[in-house]
């Protein structure tokens, strides 16, 4: 089968905190694409290439590194792709739920997470 793709978009907190959200991440999905690398940016992206049904890669509660602010993230791709995201950054960090979007072969899901 082929890979799918999931688009993780960030906005808030700085540059690190990005990348700490992509580094929670890689556990379920490998390494992105590229690494969140512009300082100035307000809005960050990357993405994921992953199999065709991805497992969360939950450790225990809280062990993503600390924010240093609140930081928004959507999250699209198959549902099987945005729920294993979902629940990787749910147990990583502190998240909300903040709605979720459905199409006929794509979800996209949004979590605020805070520190």
């Amino acid at each position: 089968m082929s890979d799918t793709q999931l688009t993780v978009t960030l906005s808030g907190g700085g540059i690190d905190d990005a990348r700490a959200v992509v580094r929670a991440l890689e556990g379920a999905f490998g390494a992105p694409d590229a690494l969140p690398a512009d300082e100035r940016a307000t809005v960050r992206t990357a993405t994921f290439s992953s199999p065709p049904a991805p497992d969360a890669a939950p450790g225990p509660r809280g062990t993503g590194d600390r924010l240093s602010a609140p930081v928004t993230v959507t999250v699209q791709g198959t549902p099987q792709a945005v729920e294993a995201a979902s629940e990787t950054l749910a147990h990583a960090f502190t998240a909300r739920d903040e709605g979720a979007a459905a199409g006929d072969q794509e979800q996209e899901r949004q979590l605020l997470l805070v520190p």
